[in-house]
């Protein structure tokens, strides 16, 4: 358990980074201004801005993780089976969770359960993979 913990962590910064990297990106080409010189600077120098929102950004997929790990730990120990049913249990649970705490349209907390399952159930498939 301790180990998953680990790399859903450290997943999680991962995915936070490349988030926040790809948002400024964003802003940057929407204004119309990229360069060379900018997207080397602000992947080299972030500035409090950015850490900021690369720490938020972490904390919230850390506890999506965190999240998501108890729920597919506890479907396991419910069914006393490891399997990729677990996954799939626990994405759809843990995306409606997340959904339903930031929003209360139904459809979209169904769309985000759905995901949620099935990306865990992707993710899943390839560990038994590799």
């Amino acid at each position: 358990m301790r180990r998953v913990w680990t790399m859903e962590c450290y997943i999680a910064n991962k995915v936070a980074v490349a988030k926040a990297a790809a948002e400024e990106t964003y802003d940057m080409a929407k204004k119309g201004s990229i360069s060379q010189h900018k997207l080397e600077h602000s992947v080299r120098t972030p500035t409090s801005f950015h850490l900021k929102k690369m720490c938020k950004e972490g904390a919230y997929w850390g506890t999506v993780a965190g999240v998501y790990v108890g729920m597919e730990y506890g479907m396991g120990r419910m069914r006393g089976t490891r399997d990729w049913k677990n996954a799939t249990l626990g994405g759809a649970l843990t995306g409606a969770l997340v959904s339903a705490a930031s929003n209360n349209n139904r459809d979209k907390i169904v769309m985000d359960a759905i995901a949620g399952g099935a990306i865990a159930t992707a993710a899943e498939f390839l560990n038994y993979l590799t």
